[in-house]
Parts: structure tokens; sequence; C-alpha cells
């Protein structure tokens, strides 16, 4: 494997400081277009530090998958069965097919189980993206954030008919 190689593995507990990084700094990098420095702030949980405590807790219920490059974890996605539940990419490896990567095996892992449909809600910066991998909008809905903020979101679904994203 050279080193420009993306290959993905299964978090560990060790991996959710580096993981809560990523988080930050995927939030930190957007404009406040969609949303506002005080949605984005939210978002983030109000840190500008990592903190592994959030993600470990997440850890417990949601399957974690690490992005890596070289011997540095770029992004991550977490799942539960049909639904993906996150998928941030560090600002700097944005735009090498990183989150295409992540979809991608979270839908192989659901069609490996016989599902034949999942879910997601995607924050108003990702639609487009997600738009791009063959999901569909279901409709807009508010989406409340850990500490009580409310923002916007889209519903969004995919058919797997076949295992690529």
């Amino acid at each position: 494997m050279s080193a420009n190689e993306i290959y993905l593995r299964p978090a560990q507990e060790t991996d959710a400081w580096v993981l809560s990084a990523i988080h930050i700094a995927a939030i930190k990098a957007l404009p406040a277009t969609f949303y506002t420095k005080k949605e984005l702030l939210a978002w983030r949980n109000y840190r500008d530090k990592p903190d592994d405590s959030n993600i470990l807790k997440s850890m417990k219920k949601e399957n974690f998958w690490v992005a890596v490059k070289g011997d540095i974890i770029t992004g991550f996605a977490s799942f539960i069965i049909d639904e993906l539940i996150g998928l941030y990419v560090h600002p700097h490896y944005q735009g090498q097919g990183i989150g295409r990567t992540l979809v991608q095996h979270f839908c192989n892992e659901a069609a490996a189980q016989g599902i034949d449909k999942v879910i997601t809600t995607a924050s108003l910066y990702a639609e487009g993206f997600y738009l791009r991998l063959g999901f569909i909008a279901i409709k807009k809905a508010p989406h409340q954030l850990r500490n009580q903020i409310i923002v916007p979101v889209t519903k969004m679904s995919k058919l797997l008919t076949n295992t690529t994203a």
C-alpha cells in the first residue's frame, strides 16, 4: 500500500481524541453560510480543543470506522445498521475521496446485512455531496444538537440496488 492510499479500519477507543479533533476542525472550517456562528459553535459542543468524552459515549452505541492515509486518521464515519449518523473528514484531506469511501463502506455494510435502503441526516453543507452519491432528499427538518439548539437539516435516503455508493 502506498502512502497516498486510503484504507478503512474499525475505530478504537484510543482514536477518540483524534476523532474529536477532526470533528472540531471540520466544523470550524465551515463558513457561516447555512448556519450561524452560534449554531456552528454548538455543533462542535462549544469546543475549540478535542475532548474524547462524547466520541467514547457514541462508540458504545454506534459503529465507528476511520479512514487512514499513510499513518494519519483523515476522517471517520459512524452508523447504526441502516443510518449514517456522522461523517467527518479533516479539512486538509477533503476532496480526496475519503468521504465517498466511508459512505461506500457504510452502504456495503448495510447491503451485506440485507438492508435495501439507508438513511442519513445531512447538514445543509453536505446535502449536495450526498445527492452526488445517489441519495435523495426526503424533507427538510429541524435537528436538535446535544445542547438543545435546533438547526435545519435534510433527511435523505438511498436505495441499495447494488453495493456501490
